[in-house]
């Protein structure tokens, strides 16, 4: 079971997802097999914390990602899903650089940067 899900706002996901957000949920890193090859590519996030990013060296698709600042959990890109319908995200996180154009327009909690664990189990 996802320990979290939500649409992300921070530039980090908006310039890797080539729009406003991107939508992910994250699970115990232990409870995760990768098969297959990945490529990683490390960046500075919004937090300062540093991010790696798993993508997929054939179609070049964003599949996960894990930060410093979650040790022991990887976000799961929702669009890497073969079926992403089943998903229920609680949250927007990193509202403080979503674009103004995006109307978010949802009854989701909204947290300018990253809660802490317990307000995101609340949500």
């Amino acid at each position: 079971e996802p320990m979290m899900a939500g649409f992300c706002h921070c530039r980090s996901c908006q310039k890797l997802s080539g729009t406003a957000f991107a939508t992910a949920f994250a699970v115990p890193s232990e409870a995760l097999k990768i098969r297959g090859k990945v490529t990683h590519y490390n960046s500075k996030a919004d937090s300062g914390n540093t991010s790696q990013t798993g993508f997929c060296p054939t179609c070049g698709s964003r599949v996960f990602g894990t930060s410093t600042g979650m040790p022991g959990l990887t976000a799961i890109m929702a669009g890497s899903l073969d079926d992403p319908s089943a998903l229920q995200p609680g949250m927007h996180i990193f509202t403080v650089s979503a674009q103004p154009w995006d109307k978010i327009g949802t009854d989701l909690p909204h947290f300018p940067g990253m809660p802490e664990m317990a307000e995101m189990h609340k949500s």
